[in-house]
């Protein structure tokens, strides 16, 4: 047991607990903040940090969907199609980007794929907000928790996101969740997280098993990762009913492209730095503040454009009440009643 407690152990806990709070909060795949948080914190090489990721994943993800399916939650049908897309691109995907990288140069290739899907994250992450908020402010949606599986389009997704969360851990909980909102619009947040839940455990085991088989398994990192993050996402799933979602959901963007953009200069991207020697800490600091400046105030013009107050926060009855505006309720045209008829 002495090998395990290593100076970053700590460390390591800490960054666990964390994030598995965030994801119990918002229900947020971890593999986007975790994986750059390992990686920021030198406990290892891409490789190494990716592995031991997936692998805390498939046991936290497994309780969660251990839950999700007593309760009845997932779309099985829907599960079915992304597991049997997503499982062989997840085993295919390590020992594709192992071929394709310069011989020497994994790390650096790896650290590349991971600062661009996390960018990737932050869009499909902003993009899911945007849709959740036009369903709720349209006034005419619907919830269909039984919809007609379209087996081909959902296969495809399970696809893309196993060959992502492969390669990088990143995407089971972000890009895979916009690309079900898209296919199946009137599925409701619990069958979504449900389905999604129960999808991702085969996926991250078989993208942990290939890539155990590959790089095998720093249990050093390991088993830290899984003991902070299990109580994390306990503790995260008991205070997300009190804690303000909109400011977590938000932040969470402005730290998926901060970390994208960092790892990104770390890895040497020509346009932004020249690698480990050479980072930018301004540069990130920079990006960070503008995100801090941007983020409320766009989010700020699109709540405008669905008719609500640009900051504040607005009641529930308003947000889902399509005719409320800013200042007050718009009222219906008055309805003549001709004599005779009542």
């Amino acid at each position: 047991m002495g090998h395990l407690l290593t100076t970053t152990f700590p460390a390591v806990l800490a960054a666990g607990f964390l994030v598995g709070v965030v994801v119990g909060l918002t229900g947020m795949g971890g593999g986007a903040l975790m994986t750059p948080a390992l990686i920021f914190l030198g406990v290892g090489d891409a490789a190494t940090v990716v592995t031991a990721d997936l692998t805390a994943a498939a046991v936290y993800k497994t309780g969660g969907a251990l839950v999700h399916r007593r309760e009845g939650s997932p779309n099985m049908a829907m599960a079915k199609w992304l597991v049997i897309g997503s499982v062989p691109m997840a085993l295919l995907g390590p020992y594709l980007i192992n071929s394709l990288a310069p011989p020497g140069d994994l790390d650096r290739t790896l650290k590349l794929c991971i600062g661009f899907a996390l960018l990737f994250a932050a869009v499909t992450y902003a993009l899911r907000l945007y849709v959740n908020l036009l369903r709720m402010r349209s006034g005419n949606h619907t919830d269909d928790d039984t919809p007609t599986v379209r087996p081909l389009p959902t296969l495809l997704v399970g696809a893309v996101g196993g060959l992502l969360v492969g390669i990088t851990s990143v995407g089971s909980g972000s890009v895979i969740m916009i690309a079900l909102l898209m296919l199946y619009p009137g599925l409701s947040a619990v069958r979504l997280v449900g389905t999604d839940l129960v999808q991702a455990v085969p996926l991250v085991l078989a993208a942990a098993i290939s890539n155990i088989a590959l790089h095998g398994l720093d249990w050093a990192v390991t088993i830290p990762l899984i003991a902070g993050s299990l109580p994390g996402t306990i503790l995260g799933s008991l205070i997300a009913p009190r804690v303000p979602q909109s400011i977590i959901r938000r932040g969470i963007v402005v730290v998926l492209t901060m970390s994208g953009v960092a790892l990104l200069d770390k890895a040497g991207w020509a346009p932004l730095g020249a690698g480990e020697d050479d980072t930018h800490p301004l540069l990130i600091g920079l990006v960070g503040v503008a995100m801090l400046a941007l983020v409320p105030l766009v989010w700020g013009v699109v709540r405008r454009t669905t008719g609500l107050p640009m900051f504040g926060s607005p009641t529930v009855a308003q947000v889902e009440n399509p005719s409320y505006r800013p200042g007050g309720w718009r009222v219906a045209p008055a309805t003549t009643i001709k004599p005779g008829t009542g």
